[in-house]
């Protein structure tokens, strides 16, 4: 059986990582309040960088894609 000791370099990469976490949060806690109150999807993707996404988007872009779905079934029933 192996025991393995944690050095002191593991709670400090901890301590840092948590700190850079915090750090990160209080940067964007405002745009990210006002995102979720908007109802839109917040996603981390860096250091002080987020992207906000309205979900309303996607609800449009099927509606097109749908649309246009319906529109080439009515020129190919009325082509035959």
């Amino acid at each position: 059986m192996h025991f393995y000791v944690m050095d002191g370099t593991h709670a400090i990469k901890t301590w840092l990582t948590r700190m850079i976490e915090r750090a990160d949060d209080e940067l964007c806690m405002d745009q990210d309040e006002w995102a979720y109150r908007l109802g839109w999807t917040v996603e981390r993707t860096g250091f002080g960088a987020r992207r906000y996404r309205n979900p309303l988007f996607d609800l449009q872009k099927a509606e097109r894609i749908y649309a246009a779905g319906e529109v080439g079934a009515n020129v190919t029933a009325q082509a035959a």
